[in-house]
């Protein structure tokens, strides 16, 4: 297979168009959770936009996938007990 340098150069403008898009959706959904929205949208304009959030980040996903690396079990179990080892913050009552 042939390696072409530009194609590294898409692959990254992918990856970012699709950090923006992700951006642009978790925006939404707080100003959602924080009631904000109501200052700047009516609920039929908000919804719209919400949706078209949701539906441009998640295409992004299908262009430009993650690049996480699957996890092994030696990881997942090194991880599993650091979890349980940590213990609560507690406060003073």
């Amino acid at each position: 297979m042939s390696y072409w340098p530009s194609s590294q150069a898409l692959e990254l403008a992918a990856r970012k168009w699709r950090a923006l898009a992700e951006r642009r959706r978790a925006h939404f959904v707080e100003l959602y959770h924080s009631g904000r929205w109501k200052r700047y949208y009516s609920e039929e304009q908000f919804l719209a936009r919400l949706r078209e959030a949701i539906r441009v980040s998640e295409r992004w996903a299908e262009i430009a996938p993650s690049l996480a690396r699957p996890s092994t079990e030696v990881e997942t179990a090194a991880s599993t007990a650091a979890a349980a080892a940590v213990e609560p913050v507690r406060t003073a009552a």
